[in-house]
């Protein structure tokens, strides 16, 4: 089946509506923000609203996504410059630190969101723990070129060490907290490729 323009673009106000949840979600966090503001901060009536997200959570879970797919964005960019695995992983160390440097940075939207949604068989837990399975194969697949010897514990490992910066990213020095962060990797990096 053919997908007209107007089905394969999602709509003007469909964006406007994620872009405005995105920043004030993050901002200043899910729960505490209703639909009516999202409604007029993106200029859309609540008919529309419920058009393009039959309710909060399928906003909220559309706003993880978004988040998912441009951190997937990121990450095939590294890949698809085709340096090797260990420079792979340093580019999306690089992109971590990035984020953790820029201005109004309030930890990861991931792990903040599973905080206000904490029931395991949530919708919104679901799509944090889809993202971060997804991240932890990613790296897993990346160490595994590295070396044969399993990768899962290493790559754990790198995943721990990336949610201690999130974390820390936005109550301590961002400059201290991204230098130990990328230390931490450097020494992962060479921990793994190290004969046993």
């Amino acid at each position: 089946m053919v997908r007209s323009e107007s089905e394969s673009r999602p709509s003007e106000a469909r964006s406007r509506l994620l872009k405005t949840a995105g920043r004030v979600f993050y901002a200043e966090g899910i729960h505490s923000v209703g639909v009516d503001r999202i409604v007029a901060e993106a200029q859309v009536t609540r008919a529309t609203f419920y058009r393009h997200f039959p309710s909060k959570e399928t906003l909220v879970v559309a706003y993880l996504n978004e988040a998912d797919q441009a951190m997937r964005g990121q990450a095939d960019a590294a890949v698809a410059a085709g340096l090797p695995a260990a420079d792979t992983i340093r580019t999306l160390s690089a992109y971590i630190a990035e984020g953790i440097r820029s201005p109004g940075f309030r930890g990861c939207a991931f792990l903040n969101a599973v905080a206000e949604y904490p029931e395991s068989d949530h919708p919104v837990h679901l799509a944090v723990l889809a993202h971060r399975q997804w991240f932890l194969d990613t790296v897993t697949g990346l160490l595994a070129e590295i070396r044969e010897k399993p990768a899962e514990p290493a790559a754990r490992h790198f995943v721990m060490m990336r949610d201690g910066a999130m974390a820390a990213g936005c109550l301590f020095d961002s400059e201290l907290v991204c230098e130990t962060f990328l230390l931490g990797v450097e020494g992962l990096l060479k921990a793994h490729a190290a004969p046993s």
